[in-house]
């Protein structure tokens, strides 16, 4: 909410865009299509029907075009859902005012802090720490020895920023997340797991963003980065020496392990494992729940564990829907053809029948008798 009531006049300037209908209505709130009120803006977005948008109770909406069906008043934008964002950035969001500098905040030696900054109770900045101008720090927050935060950047509670760390300008790290801790690395000697130590950097870049709980290591050596642009949802692992491209998605809970690397605009959906020392080409598409153990060409789609070209792991997902069906009909073919293995074929069954058969088998039966023996003539005797 804003502090004074703005109107859709106003909305259109800030848009640069045109206003169909009442210049002068009142706008004190944003909304969802289906929650707006009538004193409340909201947006038609693309997949949206009119019917859905004519059952709104919104003041005025952001359009792409004008609907004739729509009695509200409308405003006219290229792209409404963008709109919508800017106007509640621009509009509807309280600048907070630089905070100064908490006494109950903890500064090391040579610390550097730029004007404007905000640096809450209970946090904790390590010696040759740079702070940029702008940049607020959450209570909690600990920024180890050596590291450097950009301007205008948002780090909120219980973050931590090891030491070493480079965090570009505008970034934003949300609560509980740890960039620059150690590296998962270790080496078998005699039965034992001996620690690599873990002597390598983070280097963040400007405008990216990082969820809740994220956990980002340090390199073995060398630098783990994250490219300009990129946005990480909670819960996401990234491991030593990898490097996320620019303007990357990763969605929660997905992995990364070890010295992978993906190009620009990536997207990876959530609870996606990528091995180590995998590359991902750009605008590459990794579908959640993919286990991805190979490279994955630029402009490629892959699903399934093990990853798959999209089409052929959509097939498979098909047959495997039919196994018990198939398994049923394997089972009754296998019945099938065991019972025909022990029937007699239709020519012995015949040839049995048949009383010529008998015949031919008396015959063959008496040719095969031995013949009997014929006793040589005895040669009467003569009388002497």
């Amino acid at each position: 909410m804003t502090d004074s009531p703005l109107t859709t006049g106003r909305i259109a300037a800030v848009l640069h865009a045109r206003v169909v209908g009442s210049s002068d209505l009142p706008i004190t709130g944003v909304a969802a299509l289906d929650e707006a009120g009538e004193s409340d803006l909201s947006f038609v977005a693309a997949h949206v029907t009119v019917t859905a948008a004519r059952s709104s109770r919104a003041g005025a909406l952001l359009v792409n075009r004008h609907l004739d069906e729509l009695s509200c008043a409308q405003i006219i934008v290229p792209h409404p859902a963008l709109a919508m964002a800017q106007v509640v950035e621009a509009l509807f969001l309280k600048q907070r005012p630089a905070f100064g500098i908490s006494n109950l905040a903890s500064r090391g030696q040579h610390v550097t802090l730029g004007r404007e900054v905000s640096i809450w109770p209970f946090v904790t900045l390590d010696d040759h720490v740079s702070i940029g101008r702008g940049t607020t720090l959450f209570p909690g927050v600990f920024v180890g020895a050596g590291s450097t935060i950009g301007e205008d950047c948002l780090i909120y509670p219980n973050v931590t920023v090891r030491e070493g760390i480079t965090i570009g300008n505008r970034v934003i790290i949300h609560a509980g997340t740890v960039i620059g801790s150690d590296g998962f690395g270790y080496l078998q000697e005699a039965g034992r797991h001996r620690k690599i130590p873990q002597v390598g950097t983070v280097i963040i870049e400007d405008a990216v963003e990082l969820g809740a709980n994220v956990a980002v290591d340090r390199a073995t050596f060398g630098k783990t980065v994250i490219r300009r642009g990129t946005k990480i949802d909670n819960l996401v692992q990234i491991a030593h020496n990898v490097e996320i491209g620019e303007d990357n998605i990763l969605v929660s809970q997905v992995g990364i392990a070890g010295s992978s690397k993906t190009g620009h605009h990536v997207m990876v959906g959530g609870q996606a494992g990528i091995a180590d020392h995998v590359s991902v080409g750009d605008l590459a598409m990794v579908a959640a729940r993919a286990g991805l153990n190979r490279d994955v060409a630029a402009k490629e789609i892959v699903s399934g564990a093990p990853a798959l070209p999209h089409r052929t792991w959509l097939k498979a997902m098909a047959v495997v829907a039919k196994l018990p069906e198939l398994r049923e009909q394997v089972r009754a073919l296998e019945l099938r053809m065991t019972t025909l293995e022990r029937k007699p074929t239709s020519s012995t069954r015949s040839a049995k029948t048949d009383p010529r058969h008998a015949e031919r088998a008396s015959r063959a039966r008496r040719s095969s008798k031995p013949s009997p023996r014929v006793r040589a003539k005895r040669t009467p005797k003569r009388r002497r």
